[in-house]
């Protein structure tokens, strides 16, 4: 593997005898006459990148032949340094008491450090109620019952030894709305059946008394 962060001069001697070589680009680019204009430089057995990106980082192959032997194939990982980007921060909305998330993505060669911040201070990890979870290209910073005070801007830091880069995310307030008990069709239809069953007992009572005066 040969890494390289700028220009980039691959050199592969396959024998002593050696007379003849071509180098392979990565699949997506192919030896042809217009390989100079995507950077590529070829000459025997050196093949020169000129300005090279992330993107021309891969398995490069070298073939070489002569009249005395099968051609002989050798491959060059090449790996592409650079500085991190973030290619993905954006803020979240939790109500009180619930679970919250923020997350930083961010790519780079050699992997990212990440570190979270809040009104310029670094959260430490072990922080009660908040937990900081990293992985090579992602950063989660986790509240477990996010209260009134963990409202805000935090800032996420990626860094590697090319550089560094910044993003702001926001954590912020959600409602939540109160429901009120429904009362369907049945409550309202048990409401009425109580009402006319009172009035009943109203209109008979007069009668019921009535029938006593008359039987005495």
């Amino acid at each position: 593997m040969v890494q390289f962060s700028a220009a980039a001069t691959i050199l592969y001697l396959a024998f002593q005898f050696y007379t003849f070589g071509l180098f392979f680009p990565p699949i997506s680019q192919h030896p042809t006459a217009s390989s100079a204009a995507v950077g590529f430089v070829s000459e025997d057995e050196y093949l020169e990148i000129q300005g090279i990106t992330r993107e021309q980082s891969g398995d490069y192959e070298c073939s070489a032949s002569n009249d005395v032997a099968a051609p002989v194939v050798r491959r060059v990982k090449v790996t592409v340094n650079y500085p991190p980007y973030i290619s993905e921060a954006k803020g979240t909305g939790v109500p009180v008491g619930q679970k919250g998330t923020l997350q930083c993505e961010a790519s780079a060669v050699p992997s990212a450090e990440f570190q979270w911040y809040k009104d310029d201070k670094r959260l430490i990890e072990g922080k009660k109620g908040v937990k900081v979870e990293n992985r090579p290209f992602l950063s989660k910073l986790i509240f477990f019952n996010v209260s009134e005070h963990d409202y805000g801007n935090y800032t996420c830091v990626a860094s590697n030894k090319l550089g560094h880069t910044n993003a702001s995310i926001t954590l912020f307030e959600v409602k939540t709305t109160a429901l009120t008990p429904w009362k369907g069709p049945g409550a309202v239809s048990e409401v009425s059946n109580g009402a006319s069953r009172r009035a009943g007992c109203v209109w008979l009572l007069p009668l019921l008394v009535l029938h006593l005066l008359l039987k005495f």
